[in-house]
């Protein structure tokens, strides 16, 4: 017997898009395998690693936690989506700016991660950015770059 599936209209990135998949398929299930969206990474698959984080209506979800029947008509922005139509968002070209990319598996979680931050606010200090990245686990580079990237961002670095 084959699971029941459940049709959806996603907005992913500013673009509408029809889903068809089983009830019980995740939401990064379907942007890496339907929506070829690949950018958004499975790391531990329990919501703990931030490697699958999207904004989901413009706060942080966990992409891997997230069925897709239950997105409805919220709004998704992906990695992909983050820089619109520029060639990197300001998240994006500080963390590159400051050497804060390693092996880059776990960037696009904290690129998210770091997007919703600021769009809060402006100037965080190092504990509220740190605060912000506590979710996000790096295997290989540490976190002080990409702390001192989010301060340079922010205008609070001691530079």
């Amino acid at each position: 017997m084959s699971a029941a599936k459940v049709h959806s209209v996603l907005t992913v990135n500013g673009e509408s898009r029809d889903v068809l998949a089983p009830v019980s398929t995740t939401l990064l299930d379907v942007l890496r395998d339907s929506l070829s969206l690949t950018g958004t990474k499975r790391g531990c698959n329990h919501g703990v690693c931030g490697a699958c984080t999207v904004l989901l209506d413009g706060r942080i979800a966990r992409s891997c936690l997230t069925l897709a029947a239950d997105v409805g008509e919220r709004t998704v922005t992906t990695i992909e989506g983050i820089a619109g139509d520029r060639d990197f968002s300001p998240v994006q070209r500080a963390l590159i700016d400051a050497g804060a990319i390693q092996c880059g598996f776990c960037t696009p979680g904290f690129v998210i991660a770091l997007t919703d931050l600021f769009a809060r606010d402006s100037h965080p200090d190092r504990e509220t950015i740190r605060m912000a990245l506590s979710g996000n686990l790096c295997r290989c580079s540490g976190y002080v770059k990409i702390v001192e990237a989010a301060e340079r961002l922010a205008g609070v670095a001691d530079d």
